[in-house]
């Protein structure tokens, strides 16, 4: 029950609905009474022949009354309890949604995709129906037993109640250990769930690769254990559930056939009345909607309980990269960089190591190496999706940890080399960071990263649908489609991380030609494998084994005659060759 402790806070700030749906509920309850005192009046006044037709059309009357009365009644209380419900889940999800934009790469890692799907769905969803329908089960199961239980010990026989409930108490000893097992069981549950989540996420996302590979088999047996796996944890979920039930039927039948046996015999007694052994009888089947009350309730309890543990470790998990700085704008642009040393976590291999560089604004920087250099990781750092001691990043005057993330977010614009696209038009995609731009900024901005022609040949134009993850375009068109995003965010500082590598050469020099000439007020940091794209650039960082082996232009790399000078002299070989084939 500490779940309901745990909610405090929003029950606090919605207690005008829960005290009007208590309300409400209590109105049900008190009419509920009415229906069975009447009907035994009834029966009495049958028995002693002093029941007339107009005394059995008032009595009817009434019975209908108290019927609509508990109609409009429960209407209403719905509405209320539920709607006040429903307003948690959209806390939640916006809760969970807001921290997953905050965290860090590195913090995220801990969760994968289908994993945070099962958090904000099904998670969500139990601790909305323990908001919603436990507190009915309880308030509505504790009203009515009450009031019941009132009515049968005081205006009809005490006697005959006490020996109805005998078998009560071991009903509530079963219910307690089936909570139990069922708080342990639920919780298993949904970390299968989860990993079947994160199954199914992952394999329709690789899909075009596994075909590719021919790995449709393996594919489905993985999917095939997980599904099992979930369908198992599931089904013991359902084997507590399924002792629920019983039980309460059990004790029901057990009441009644002890309500009947001593009811006829305190009849027998002349200390009950046939018509009040009737209504004995009907309080008594009202008595188990709280038995099935309390049961769910517990049920609920128990798997709102384990849910809200599993969005609580969410919610609580930290942001490698704290949102504690005070600036609300970059005001310069001059990027001095020292990075002494930078470890991912595990790794005992150092990613970068003695690497230093100042970049003035409206230059342009290019990093260079081999695969595994380090060159992506200190994109990361300069846009901070990583912090560490021996990382010293400064924009201006001020470090990079002095700015508020959006503020940062807003003045450093990183196009990654993996093109991320949303399942939208080619409009909504380029406007994504400034829907209010205008068409004239979106054609423009086109045109700088050479798409105005693709564009051109697609039927509804920028208005055009791309498909989940940008299915329906290349992975050139992609990648333009990305940049032309970038510059659109006008951001002052653009990074570049190999982000034109699906494109051609010639299409990749036009792109950097037209950057060089319509975007001098931006600093560049531009990573390639391709050396062909950082040529112009105004300081060139060679990386190898995360440390700086090479610095310098395009001429002085060339004229020192390593790493650099290499690979030029076989990139220009190789696209001579491919010329000529």
């Amino acid at each position: 029950m500490d779940i309901f402790w745990t909610l405090r806070g929003f029950f606090r700030v919605h207690w005008r609905s829960y005290c009007l749906a208590g309300s409400l509920l209590a109105c049900v309850a008190v009419l509920g009474l009415l229906p069975p005192l009447i009907i035994g009046r009834v029966v009495d006044g049958i028995v002693a022949g002093s029941l007339d037709a107009e005394g059995l059309r008032w009595h009817a009357l009434g019975i209908v009354g108290c019927a609509c009365g508990i109609y409009v009644c429960r209407y209403f209380w719905r509405r209320t309890l539920y709607g006040a419900s429903y307003l948690l889940s959209l806390e939640l999800r916006r809760d969970i949604y807001r921290h997953l934009l905050q965290l860090s790469p590195a913090a995220l890692a801990a969760f994968p995709a289908g994993d945070l799907m099962a958090r904000a769905t099904n998670d969500v969803q139990a601790v909305e129906m323990t908001a919603g329908e436990a507190v009915l089960s309880i308030f509505d199961g504790l009203m009515t037993g009450v009031l019941v239980l009132g009515m049968m010990a005081f205006a009809l026989s005490g006697t005959l109640t006490l020996l109805a409930l005998a078998p009560w108490p071991l009903m509530s000893r079963a219910m307690w250990s089936l909570g139990v097992a069922l708080h342990a069981r639920f919780d298993t549950s949904q970390a299968a769930f989860s990993t079947l989540n994160a199954v199914t996420q992952e394999s329709v996302g690789g899909l075009r690769a596994l075909r590719g590979l021919g790995a449709e088999a393996h594919t489905e047996s993985v999917f095939a254990a997980a599904s099992e796996s979930a369908n198992a944890a599931s089904m013991r979920v359902a084997l507590i559930d399924s002792r629920y039930d019983p039980i309460i039927y059990l004790t029901v039948g057990g009441s009644f056939l002890i309500s009947v046996g001593a009811g006829a015999w305190l009849i027998d007694a002349g200390r009950l009345s046939l018509g009040q052994l009737t209504s004995f009888t009907l309080y008594l089947g009202q008595l188990v909607w709280p038995m099935f009350a309390f049961g769910w309730m517990a049920n609920l309890v128990q798997r709102g309980k384990a849910a809200w543990a599993r969005i609580r470790e969410f919610l609580d998990t930290p942001s490698a990269v704290p949102d504690t700085g005070t600036l609300e704008r970059v005001e310069d642009y001059r990027l001095q960089v020292r990075v002494t040393r930078f470890d991912y976590p595990g790794r005992t291999q150092p990613a970068l190591r003695d690497v230093q560089f100042t970049l003035q604004p409206g230059h342009t920087l290019g990093i260079v190496g081999p695969t595994g250099a380090g060159k992506s990781t200190l994109l990361a750092l300069l846009a901070r999706f990583y912090d560490a001691p021996g990382v010293k990043v400064r924009l201006g005057r001020f470090d990079i940890r002095d700015y508020r993330l959006d503020a940062l977010r807003e003045a450093v614009g990183c196009v990654p080399q993996e093109s991320v696209l949303f399942s939208a038009s080619l409009r909504e995609n380029l406007a994504l960071a400034r829907p209010d731009a205008s068409e004239q900024d979106i054609l423009r901005m086109m045109a700088l990263a050479a798409l105005e022609r693709d564009v051109a040949g697609f039927a509804a134009g920028v208005d055009t649908e791309v498909g989940e993850r940008g299915v329906t375009l290349s992975g050139g068109q992609r990648q333009r489609l990305c940049l032309a995003r970038a510059l659109l965010a006008d951001c002052r500082l653009l990074l570049l991380d190999d982000s034109l590598s699906a494109v051609d050469a010639e299409t990749e020099h036009a792109i950097l030609a037209a950057l060089e000439t319509h975007t001098r007020h931006l600093s560049r940091v531009i990573v390639s494998h391709r050396l062909s794209a950082v040529q112009g650039a105004d300081e060139i960082l060679v990386l190898r084994d995360g440390a700086v082996s090479e610095r310098g232009t395009h001429a002085e790399l060339l004229a020192q005659g390593g790493w650099y000078a290499e690979t030029w002299r076989y990139q220009q070989l190789a696209a001579a060759a491919e010329s000529l084939a």
